[in-house]
């Protein structure tokens, strides 16, 4: 995996080498309104009577863990109060608007952080799997920062949940394409979802058809970003937030039908059966232990439990991320950046990821290698190895502002 001309070395077949792959900068951007468990009764009630699927699905409202999830408006948001579900056409039109104005925050956060100019962007790397318009969100965000009309685009779709690792491994991927040619790449890679809107959809469905059904219960709405780096040109004087050391995607066999994100005419129907959270979890050992002989620097120490790791986990409901604890032996202090997301924000699909990696950096001290791990529809899993180089274990930790 090395950009070298060269042959592979036999001995590090199947090994991440020489990257120099760099995190730069990292921004998230959350909405202001948060939506409490308690307000989804009330707005469900103004346009559905109760029935069996409804109440239990008000029910376990109370026991998903999430104490608020950020959203672009409140109940009273005139898109879900509309005599109807909002269409595909009216979902996009406020994506373009709202999922738009979060994408570009968050990323003029990370490129402040970055401290490089606009000028300098040669790659942009987007995810969503909440708007399908063409052209893409990412065009208009490109637009909106100034970003040379020669830059890269990539706009990912269909990867749901591990989208922003999946973006992160594309970018990570094009940069090493650009270090074979000894050009310099700073990518911006952009994950945004608006899930919110969605909630009428979802409730239209456990009407009719009776169903129970909790993504309503668990998503939310955030843009995140990060600016990645193939090393070439940097600024030695500015310390990266993370090198990436490498990464793993594989999909697990036959579990199409158990997550996925189906679209309809009033937006996307949420597919989540109740073996996900076990397939997940059982899909982290052998794919960790892969990814950890993956890399050199690791490969060669003996010292690496899972318990030598910070996890950066996709909050994709508690029993995700307890079911995780479970099969590696680790304690919640493991997780504790994916529990405080989810707790304070909800499931943001694909955005969620790099807000998860933002806040452990923010909680000071850690380990020095960071495990960030998502699932996507498919089954998908993404796990990519990170190295902190601010804020490690031992060391100060840099103040942040």
């Amino acid at each position: 995996m090395s950009p070298s001309r060269d042959p592979p070395d036999s001995s590090f077949e199947d090994q991440f080498t020489g990257l120099d792959l760099h995190i730069l900068g990292l921004g998230t951007e959350y909405p202001a309104i948060n939506l409490a468990p308690e307000d989804l009764g009330p707005f469900a009630k103004r346009f559905y009577p109760s029935t069996p699927a409804l109440e239990k699905v008000l029910a376990i409202n109370h026991y998903t863990g999430i104490d608020t999830r950020s959203s672009i408006g409140t109940i009273d948001h005139p898109i879900v109060n509309k005599p109807e579900p909002p269409t595909i056409a009216d979902l996009c039109e406020v994506f373009l608007k709202d999922g738009v104005a979060l994408s570009v925050a968050a990323c003029r956060k990370a490129m402040a952080e970055w401290g490089g100019s606009v000028d300098e962007i040669t790659h942009v790397v987007a995810t969503t799997c909440t708007n399908s318009a063409n052209p893409g969100f990412d065009h208009y965000v490109v637009k909106e920062l100034g970003v040379s009309q020669s830059v890269e685009k990539v706009l990912l779709h269909g990867v749901g949940c591990s989208g922003g690792l999946a973006a992160l491994r594309t970018a990570a991927n094009l940069a090493l394409g650009a270090s074979y040619q000894k050009k310099p790449a700073r990518i911006l890679v952009l994950a945004c979802e608006i899930s919110s809107v969605l909630a009428r959809s979802e409730l239209e469905s456990i009407h009719q058809n009776q169903e129970v059904r909790i993504g309503l219960l668990l998503f939310s709405d955030c843009a995140s970003c990060v600016v990645l780096s193939n090393g070439i040109g940097d600024n030695k004087n500015r310390e990266p937030i993370y090198d990436l050391l490498g990464w793993k995607h594989e999909m697990l066999h036959d579990t199409e039908k158990e997550l996925g994100f189906d679209v309809d005419p009033h937006g996307w129907k949420v597919v989540l059966t109740p073996k996900v959270p076990e397939l997940a979890a059982s899909s982290v050992p052998p794919i960790f232990e892969k990814l950890v002989r993956s890399v050199p620097e690791l490969a060669k120490r003996n010292n690496t439990s899972p318990s030598n790791f910070d996890w950066a986990l996709h909050p994709g409901g508690s029993t995700i991320i307890t079911g995780v604890e479970e099969v590696m032996d680790l304690t919640p202090e493991f997780f504790r950046a994916s529990y405080d997301i989810y707790i304070n924000h909800g499931n943001s699909s694909s955005a969620t990821i790099f807000s998860v990696m933002n806040r452990l950096r923010e909680m000071g001290e850690g380990k020095e290698y960071v495990v960030g791990c998502a699932f996507g529809p498919g089954i998908s899993v993404e796990m990519a190895m990170l190295r902190r180089r601010r804020g490690i274990e031992g060391l100060p930790t840099e103040a942040l502002d």
